[in-house]
Parts: structure tokens; sequence; C-alpha cells
């Protein structure tokens, strides 16, 4: 949703929201990018609600960006190779429907963007299993926990052990 200063959000649910902030942080263009939780049925839920799989949310990071300098197309394209477009019950090490890939839209103009990349993606023949992310409307989005703000950058040990968990080794695919 595009604010005044001309700024809009993306959310992008992908697994563990705290491997989800790095590849996004640094970007130019990007304000800022918070893990938190989405998608669900319960208001404000906490890490161990979400956590238990009853609440329906999904972990995910709400980007806050200037589509002047990067737009949501580009950010889309990142999106797929942080997360696994093809594995609907988690990702990586992390398990669980609250861990499933999602790209939450909050705009007519952003849904067609995600559907046609992920049509693109498809025809790509880069993967040999169907792209299963789901692409569904923005819900309330709550932060998380302040804990898990900017894990990378709080906690570099335990985020280099959990991007070891598979997903350095995914994302590396599409460095080369």
């Amino acid at each position: 949703m595009t604010n005044n200063k001309g700024y809009d959000t993306a959310i992008f649910a992908g697994g563990c929201f705290w491997c989800m902030v790095q590849p996004f942080d640094t970007l130019p263009g990007i304000k800022k990018v918070v893990s938190g939780y989405t998608g669900g049925h319960v208001v404000n839920p906490t890490y161990e609600e979400v956590c238990s799989g009853t609440t329906g949310h999904t972990e995910a990071v709400e980007i806050t960006f200037d589509p002047e300098v990067f737009p949501y197309k580009k950010l889309v394209e990142l999106y797929w190779q942080v997360a696994d477009p093809t594995d609907a019950t988690g990702q990586f090490q992390d398990r669980g429907d609250q861990y499933r890939p999602v790209i939450y839209y909050n705009s007519k103009e952003q849904k067609e963007t995600a559907e046609k990349s992920r049509e693109d993606l498809a025809n790509s023949g880069i993967f040999d299993k169907p792209i299963v992310t789901q692409i569904e409307p923005a819900a309330p989005f709550y932060p998380a926990e302040d804990y898990h703000q900017d894990f990378y950058k709080k906690n570099p040990e335990r985020y280099a052990l959990e991007k070891s968990g598979g997903r350095a080794d995914y994302q590396a695919r599409f460095k080369k």
C-alpha cells in the first residue's frame, strides 16, 4: 500500500523470518524490513502461538520500499531466489504450515505482477517440480517480538546455523 512518501509495502512468507530479512535489508530503495506474522485468525499472536501451528499465520517479512528505486517486480524476482517455491509444507529445515511460501499482495497491480512472475517461473524450466507458492490478499501484519527483529545482525552465529539448513545452498544456485 503506497503511503504519502511514495513508499509501498510487500509481504513475503518463505520459511523462518530470521532468514528472510537479510536478502532484502540492504538493497537500494528498501526502507525497512520487519519480521512478523500474517494470514491467520488470531489477533496479535505471539511467536509461541504461531509456532504451535494453530493460528493459521505464516512467519513473514513486511518490506517497506521505494518503488521508484526498487520496483515490486524486482522484489518478487528476488523472493524466488530466497524461498523455495516448490515446497508447500515449509522451507528447508523449517516444517509446518507457518513456514509455507506465500506472496501477500496489497493491490491489484501487486497481484498481477506476482501471478505473472509465478507463471514465468513455472515455464522457465528452472525447477523440475510444480511451483506451489500461494498468492493471497494481504491480511493484518503483526510485527514479531523485538528479539526477532534484525536477527541476522543480533545473532550472527545462530543466523548462520539457520541458513546452513539448506537455504544457503538453495540461494547459491542463483549466484552462478
